[in-house]
């Protein structure tokens, strides 16, 4: 009994609006980030690296400790890198990706202002005029007589 109460909350939860649109929010935000990665990786970094004399970020680093090889030269020890080119690349890639956000926000912000000003712009609807009272209709007909 207690497992099918448990069941029945977490279906409750998992169905709520705000549980769905998160989902969905992280699925095409997953998508968003592969393509970002590639604009970064195929488009914007081949430029760079080469007005930096051909270096490949990722392939940066700083060698603490050459490797060691043996005679036959097999490498018997590897060497120890610090990777910064990595994280630069990394760096670069966060940094294109909130700069696509913060204009895709603002230009959301833009559409929805523009659309509550066409709104507020929008005439209203012109109210309907109410049928003269008795007293209204003789007064007309009254100066319509003494023109």
């Amino acid at each position: 009994m207690a497992k099918s109460k448990f069941l029945q909350d977490f279906k409750a939860f998992a169905m709520k609006g705000n549980v769905v649109d998160m989902a969905v929010g992280v699925i095409i935000g997953g998508a968003f980030g592969k393509i970002v990665t590639s604009v970064v990786n195929d488009i914007i970094m081949p430029p760079i690296g080469l007005l930096i004399g051909g270096v490949n970020f990722k392939d940066l680093k700083w060698v603490m400790k050459d490797a060691v090889t043996a005679a036959d030269g097999t490498v018997e020890t590897a060497a120890v890198t610090l990777n910064y080119g990595n994280f630069l690349q990394q760096t670069f890639d966060f940094l294109i990706i909130a700069m696509s956000i913060f204009i895709m926000i603002k230009a959301i912000a833009k559409l929805t202002e523009r659309k509550k000003k066409e709104e507020a712009a929008a005439p209203a609807a012109p109210a309907p005029v109410p049928e003269p009272s008795a007293e209204e209709k003789l007064l007309t007909e009254i100066r319509d007589l003494l023109k």
